[in-house]
């Protein structure tokens, strides 16, 4: 199955960001810190979690209409 740039864009994003969370709370469980791990494992299901938006892209917009 393949994804858009779009979609495969932000699944790469959120993929990074659960990797960032997973070491990060890693870390914190070697130094002992569980409460601070405990809320790292609910932001990492949140992000999990996440709906991951399509949008389409058309061909030919106006440049009057482009928002940037």
């Amino acid at each position: 199955m393949g994804f858009c740039d779009h979609c495969q864009g932000q699944r790469f994003d959120r993929a990074q960001v659960l990797r960032a969370l997973r070491a990060t709370r890693k870390r914190l469980r070697m130094a002992g810190d569980r409460e601070a791990e405990r809320c790292l494992v609910r932001a990492i299901e949140a992000v999990r979690a996440l709906e991951i938006p399509h949008l389409e892209v058309e061909d030919h917009v106006p440049e009057s209409d482009v928002v940037h």
